[in-house]
């Protein structure tokens, strides 16, 4: 019965140790960064890209809740860089 205890106890524990394995990692001029500090770094720099798009056509200034729909907009180029680079 104290085992069955025991056991149940760590069951939890070794569901999240899962996700734990190795991320992937890119090499950068000879030094190994996290590949999701990658991700970030392209997908921001979409996001400024399309927001000077955005400007340039002049649909920027009629978004409304731009505090909310850049940084969305962010997360959804790093996400889809994310999609495309490291699917495994």
């Amino acid at each position: 019965m104290r085992a069955l205890r025991t056991m149940l106890l760590f069951l939890p524990a070794v569901v999240f140790w899962g996700g734990c394995a190795d991320s992937p990692n890119v090499d950068v001029l000879g030094s190994y960064f996290p590949a999701w500090m990658e991700c970030i770094v392209i997908g921001l720099a979409i996001t400024l890209i399309v927001r000077s798009l955005l400007i340039g056509s002049g649909i920027y200034a009629h978004l409304r809740l731009k505090p909310l729909v850049l940084p969305c907009m962010g997360l959804f180029f790093t996400m889809v860089v994310w999609l495309f680079l490291f699917k495994n």
